[in-house]
């Protein structure tokens, strides 16, 4: 009985989870390839190992003749019917051909093939396991980084998590315990790949599923996600039940469940928004907490919504480095312009804006643009309504420079508007 065959399939099959039979199949097609220089140029060369004893055995095809010409692939018709009775002249037969040593150098020249071909089990046993897992959240620990990738243990594979699927605020460190999405799972060449994520919108999706029974039994849905991971998301929900009030459900009692969430997400600010059919109120409300004066959507230019605040509500609007408006328009899928009351525009901000508008005018620029509305010209309609030498007169251009800014305000303007009066 070959003992030490036997110790290490027993050894692979209970700590690497490998079905004994393929190990097995494995290991006699390594020895095949490996075993043709012990055995020589035989033909139609077979390795058997006994599934009960481990005992390895090579066998041959030869034929049988009168008289033995080739050693390899002859065989006398007594010999034959040592093995087959009824061998007849011509007949082929299957001899065995194991030399004396084959076990021992057999099984060294095979091993690293061996091996090989177990990775590669395993790998197709990693790969069947989390092929239909993307979606899905996993706990691992972190093993180790590679570059600026991290290497996370999940057990019976490691997965990676990419330096673009962190959070940006948190800090790994190896021992970590660690909460992830499965975004990937790739089989390549140097064998499966399972991609991790943090960052991913849909990870606070599944989050939320998995902490709010409502939206896992399909009452609430999750209409949209908005995140810039590790500071702010926002996530729209709706209730298919009159009853249940959709943001009640995902904040919790005294805000249990978005608190648990929040805590996974390392303090990330989470903003939960009731969903609307009604773009007005779908953006009113993803703009909460501030209080709007006026929501527009402009006739002229598709997906645009003009939002207008008071003066004390237009920072809390935009947000913190414009990041509350930023979210909201990823969040409903339109461009967002906010604006102040004009009731509430000082004469310096209309100055201010009257500048920027002219200065981006191709021709023009902000240096340019400063002097015409410091002499008065406060659009492109107001300078297209003077003449050149009204340029002029102002003291502050040349004849050339006049007539410069004089075409490029006629090519800026649109050719169904008339000139009209807007000098000041």
């Amino acid at each position: 009985m070959n003992g030490e065959l036997s110790a290490v399939l027993s050894y692979l099959e209970k700590e690497r989870g490998i079905d004994r039979e393929t190990l097995l199949q494995t290991v006699e097609s390594a020895l095949l390839s490996a075993s043709r220089k012990s055995v020589g140029p035989a033909r139609n060369l077979r390795i058997h190992i006994d599934r009960k004893s481990c005992d390895i055995k090579a066998f041959a095809t030869v034929d049988v003749v009168e008289k033995v010409t080739d050693k390899h692939n002859h065989v006398t018709l007594q010999e034959a019917r040592r093995i087959n009775p009824t061998a007849q002249l011509g007949d082929q037969v299957e001899v065995e051909v194991t030399p004396q040593n084959f076990g021992r150098i057999a099984a060294q020249t095979a091993k690293q093939a061996i091996m090989q071909k177990i990775r590669q089990a395993e790998r197709n046993i990693v790969f069947e396991e989390y092929r239909d897992r993307s979606g899905d959240i996993v706990s691992g620990t972190i093993r180790r980084f590679e570059r600026s990738d991290i290497v996370v243990d999940l057990g019976r594979a490691e997965a990676i998590m990419p330096s673009k699927e962190r959070i940006s605020t948190e800090i790994y460190q190896v021992g970590d315990q660690i909460r992830a999405l499965i975004v990937a799972v790739q089989d390549n060449a140097a064998g499966p790949s399972v991609i991790l994520s943090r960052s991913h919108p849909d990870f606070i999706r599944r989050l939320f599923e998995l902490e709010v029974a409502e939206i896992s039994d399909k009452t609430v849905e999750i209409k949209g996600i908005a995140r810039e991971a590790g500071y702010r998301s926002k996530i729209a929900v709706v209730s298919h039940d009159g009853k249940v009030d959709p943001v009640g459900a995902c904040v919790g009692m005294r805000g249990v469940r978005v608190k648990n969430i929040v805590r996974e997400l390392s303090g990330e600010k989470i903003d939960i928004v009731r969903w609307s059919d009604d773009v007005k109120t779908y953006v009113t409300n993803a703009l909460s907490p501030a209080k709007l004066s006026k929501v527009e959507i402009d006739p002229d230019k598709p997906r645009v919504v003009h939002v207008t605040t008071e003066a004390d509500q237009l920072s809390l609007a935009i947000g913190k480095r414009g990041q509350n408006v930023r979210l909201t328009s990823k969040l409903i899928g339109w461009k967002i312009d906010v604006q102040k009351e004009e009731g509430n525009v000082t004469f310096e901000e209309k100055v201010a804006r009257a500048i920027e508008s002219l200065g981006q005018v191709p021709g023009i620029g902000q240096e340019n643009a400063k002097k015409l509305v410091n002499a008065g010209f406060l659009n492109i309609e107001g300078i297209l309504a003077a003449e050149v030498a009204d340029l002029e007169a102002t003291g502050e251009f040349d004849a050339t420079t006049a007539q410069a800014i004089y075409e490029a305000a006629a090519a800026a303007q649109p050719r169904d508007v008339e000139k009209t009066e807007g000098t000041a």
